[in-house]
């Protein structure tokens, strides 16, 4: 007896809850995978998993991360990175599983929790109120935890983007001011109150992405969007001290890091981190130094002041540090397939799923993405919510709202893109 009715609740819950802590999103995805096991209709969600292209690019992953555990060495750091790499795969696994009305019902708890984060921060630096635990790192910049949400709102705001730039050829310009102001809000959380250089760069880099995506066949209409949106982002970078200064930071801590610096930097560190697990790598290629290795390599060759991490901010690097080059081609290939399904398809499913994926491309690339809970429970699940929908025919992201409201002004706009 099919009981998909428990999933559609799951799945949204965890899209509601991925700005709190990390506890409740294990809880979220513990009770989400309850609801598939209990839910039924295991076969047919077999072969929606078992036909998506990322179906073998997770197999090789998992696959290999298992050979690895079974014929490398252990560590006492093995069982928590086993479960990290674990738990990748099975978050993308069960966003692969839900149906088209299970992922549109997730997607509209993060969406909505968006907005509703977005007017607390505005109220929090307004007329203040009382400050819930549950919401301090989406209120103030509390570590990793505020890192993942100031990435959330990236992909929020990048699709706030997304849909105003579809917006632009219909008649109403309300819409589309609402659409670029969400966007407008976010720029400014991730710059003053939750500021990531991290996010600024994917956000930075998204929007020039959407614009190839939808006008890669209207050359002289891209060239134009690209001067506009390049002269924008250049007034606004110019009359904004505060960005400048985070990236010339940026570019002081790497030339004192070149120098033989250490320091705390977020770029001293990372520059270590990179050069010293990429000699990792090259001194054992094909299986790395064990699940858990990581550390324990760190602990050999970095630099004392810096002992205390335990990942190297870079999942790639992560990944190739303790599985060898396979297993960080492995993880690249899961992301860049994804890319992929989001690229071929021409329409605003794809671009949405454009944006998400390079954000989640971007996060993994300059911090741990994945491999940290605090970042990697939401934002992989989020990006993956968002390729889900790439599979579907016709428009599902119309169904998010009422048929007589943006759904309906929505509707034209895949015939034309096509």
């Amino acid at each position: 007896m099919s009981r998909n009715w428990l999933v559609r609740p799951a799945a949204m819950l965890w899209g509601f809850v991925v700005f709190m802590p990390v506890g409740a999103n294990y809880g979220a995805f513990a009770l989400l995978l309850l609801a598939l096991l209990a839910g039924g209709g295991w076969r047919e969600r077999a072969q929606r998993v078992r036909h998506h292209p990322l179906w073998w690019p997770i197999v090789a992953y998992v696959t290999w991360t298992l050979l690895v555990l079974a014929f490398g060495a252990h560590y006492p750091q093995t069982p928590s990175n086993i479960v990290h790499g674990l738990r990748i795969a099975a978050t993308v696994l069960m966003a692969l599983a839900l149906t088209r009305e299970e992922a549109i019902w997730a997607l509209r708890g993060f969406l909505l929790m968006a907005v509703i984060g977005i007017v607390m921060i505005a109220l929090y630096y307004t007329v203040g109120f009382p400050m819930a635990e549950a919401w301090r790192g989406l209120l103030v910049l509390v570590g990793n935890k505020s890192i993942s949400n100031a990435l959330l709102l990236t992909i929020f705001g990048a699709s706030a983007a997304v849909l105003g730039l579809a917006l632009l050829a219909g008649r109403r310009p309300w819409p589309v001011v609402l659409a670029f102001g969400f966007t407008l809000a976010v720029m400014v959380i991730i710059t003053f109150t939750l500021p990531s250089r991290t996010s600024m760069l994917a956000l930075l880099l998204a929007l020039p992405l959407a614009c190839l995506h939808q006008w890669r066949r209207q050359l002289r209409v891209l060239a134009i969007a690209m001067l506009l949106g390049g002269a924008l982002v250049g007034v606004a970078v110019w009359q904004s001290p505060t960005v400048q200064q985070k990236f010339a930071l940026g570019v002081q801590e790497i030339e004192a890091a070149q120098a033989g610096a250490v320091s705390e930097g977020s770029w001293v560190v990372r520059f270590y981190m990179y050069r010293d697990t990429a000699r990792m790598i090259i001194d054992k290629p094909l299986t790395g130094w064990g699940i858990g290795g990581w550390t324990q390599q760190w602990h050999l060759r970095g630099p004392k002041l810096l002992a205390d991490y335990n990942m190297p901010h870079n999942d790639f690097l992560w990944m190739g540090a303790q599985a060898g080059v396979p297993g960080a081609l492995s993880l690249l290939v899961i992301v860049l397939v994804g890319l992929w399904q989001a690229w071929r398809r021409h329409d605003l499913t794809g671009r949405f799923a454009l944006v998400a994926m390079f954000v989640l491309l971007v996060a993994t690339s300059v911090n741990s993405a994945l491999r940290d809970a605090q970042i990697g429970l939401s934002l992989l699940w989020i990006a993956m919510l968002y390729l889900r929908l790439v599979q579907e025919p016709g428009e599902p992201w119309s169904e998010l709202w009422p048929r007589r409201g943006a759904a309906a002004r929505l509707g034209p706009l895949a015939p034309q893109e096509a």
